[in-house]
């Protein structure tokens, strides 16, 4: 029995030293680490708002134009709609740097005129960043699968009712 629960402790000793990984999403967030999804404007009434969220919970909300709310507000989240957030992201941040689907760039062709975009950029408490931005009028088929995925990913923070109906 004592030999049993000296290896117990010695397996439960050696788990600590493993460095947990963030999977197929990169790394596990800690506190400090945030995510920022900003909406940039179209020739229209796209709702023009930034967000920020952590995953203690925290988060704000920044209402620009075309938004139920303007201006800042704070609101709390749950550690699962953090995480079905940052999943929803995850296949799209870059390792390092920023990646930008813009007119005029490569990956960009062809490009529709006034459509909205998307910058987002995750901040880790060491203090890197990557960012992603996506101009929604880059046409070409093989981005319509992240068009998608960037725009819905929203969906999985409690904040519809700040931005309000969508057009």
């Amino acid at each position: 029995m004592r030999r049993l629960l000296i290896m117990g402790l010695g397996t439960l000793a050696l788990a600590g030293c493993v460095k947990p990984s963030g999977g197929p999403g990169g790394p596990v967030p800690i506190e400090g680490d945030s995510i920022r999804y900003e909406t940039g404007a179209c020739f229209g009434r796209c709702p023009i708002y930034a967000v920020t969220v952590r995953p203690d919970g925290t988060g704000m909300f920044e209402g620009k134009r075309f938004t139920a709310v303007t201006g800042q507000k704070a609101f709390r989240l749950s550690r699962a709609q953090y995480d079905a957030f940052a999943a929803k992201l995850a296949p799209y941040r870059p390792a390092s740097g920023q990646v930008r689907y813009a007119p005029g760039e490569k990956n960009c062709e062809p490009a529709a005129t006034d459509m909205p975009s998307v910058d987002i950029t995750w901040t880790r408490a060491i203090g890197d960043s990557q960012g992603l931005y996506f101009y929604y009028g880059c046409r070409a088929e093989k981005n319509r699968a992240l068009g998608q995925a960037l725009g819905d990913a929203v969906e999985a923070l409690p904040i519809q009712a700040l931005i309000g109906e969508r057009p």
